[in-house]
């Protein structure tokens, strides 16, 4: 469960929780006993039985053809099979040993999908925490518009911690409601620089809304990172 450093229309802020929205299962798969089935990974084959390894044992791509028509050598008996955990993703080189320093690289692609610009990944730090708070915007947006403009990626519920931020959250969500609109959620000053969740996390968008029921509230923030624009014909 992440933090957030949040703030009202009063200007008044409070540090509350974010956490990732999931849905109930709606279908849920059984075996034969009743059990709840649930996905698992399993690892299918390791570095030394790629086809590189192999094309290196046996010298050629027809060679390889043949190793494959007589026998298994793609197949580690030891390992093929097992169950996967707890694991990490690494990266290597052309000769498949790992590489400890890397580069990111961020390509920036216009509405028709061609790439424009790339330049080297910037790891920026989060800026949804700490002393700066991410202040009420107040440039709203119409429901309806926002589903039209934006991708929506993923969405985070506001939740209080204590009574006294129960009360900060419940005030905003039906504040929200009233306007019946997302508001703008942004970092800076001014609410213009984009939200990063963590230290080299995507860019997004933030847009805030609020629905309350009795005494019941829910304040949900969704993020988006891509835009629907429309392209101009080409003549």
């Amino acid at each position: 469960m992440a933090e957030i450093n949040l703030a009202n229309s009063a200007g008044r802020d409070a540090v509350v929780d974010a956490e990732n929205v999931v849905e109930p299962r709606r279908i849920r798969w059984v075996d034969s006993a009743g059990r709840q089935v649930q996905s698992v990974r399993i690892l299918k084959s390791t570095i030394g039985q790629d086809f590189e390894a192999l094309a290196e044992k046996f010298g050629s791509n027809a060679e390889v053809a043949h190793a494959l028509m007589d026998g298994d050598p793609e197949v580690d008996l030891e390992v093929v099979g097992a169950l996967l955990k707890e694991t990490s993703r690494v990266f290597i080189d052309d000769k498949r040993n790992i590489v400890h320093r890397i580069n990111h690289w961020e390509v920036i692609r216009g509405p028709d999908g061609k790439e424009r610009e790339r330049r080297p990944r910037n790891l920026l730090p989060p800026n949804v925490t700490g002393d700066s708070s991410l202040r009420w915007s107040g440039v709203f947006i119409a429901k309806e518009e926002a589903y039209r403009r934006f991708v929506f990626v993923n969405k985070l519920q506001i939740q209080h911690i204590n009574g006294l931020t129960y009360d900060f959250l419940f005030a905003m969500a039906k504040e929200l409601q009233e306007r019946n609109a997302l508001m703008l959620l942004g970092a800076g000053p001014k609410s213009k620089q984009p939200l990063i969740l963590r230290r080299g996390g995507v860019p997004h968008r933030g847009f805030l809304e609020g629905r309350v029921q009795g005494d019941a509230y829910c304040l949900l923030l969704h993020l988006s990172n891509l835009e629907l624009k429309s392209t101009t014909p080409d003549e």
